[in-house]
């Protein structure tokens, strides 16, 4: 049986492979750019616009920080109680267009000891949990030059 990939959270990220890009939201008043998507209004405080685009965002940037989670994460966060927790790398990047940072988990096997500030990474898709029928997916990252 094959599990259903479905997204964590819908309109977050689209595409697989090399084509796979984190979607975000611009406001057409004034330019600013948002992720995660914004619907309704633009959250530039000194603007008033409401007319948002969607956009696609860099894909590639540099860590501006990041740490390793040594505990299991309480609720909502799902994870099988039945299975040990693995420790996973987290990551803040500075993505290289917008300048605005996004959190996220580093592929599997990348730790904090391979990381650095100032490291480029990319975004690539991958899988937070899965369960008896979906393979529930988001975005990680992963060092540029690394295959995984």
């Amino acid at each position: 049986m094959s599990l259903t990939p479905t997204p964590v959270v819908a309109g977050l990220f689209a595409g697989d492979g090399d084509d796979f890009t984190l979607l975000g939201t611009r406001c057409r008043a004034c330019a600013s750019v948002f992720f995660p998507r914004e619907e309704f209004n633009c959250r530039n405080p000194g603007c008033q616009g409401g007319d948002l685009e969607e956009v696609p965002l860099s894909r590639r940037g540099r860590i501006w920080s990041y740490t390793d989670s040594r505990y299991r994460p309480p609720s909502p966060y799902v994870t099988n109680p039945e299975l040990p927790w693995e420790p996973c790398a987290l990551i803040a990047v500075e993505l290289e267009a917008e300048r605005m940072v996004v959190l996220g988990q580093a592929v599997p096997g990348i730790t904090v000891a391979d990381l650095a500030v100032g490291m480029e990474v990319e975004a690539v898709p991958g899988v937070l949990h899965e369960d008896a029928e979906t393979s529930w997916t988001t975005w990680k990252w992963r060092p540029t030059g690394v295959t995984a």
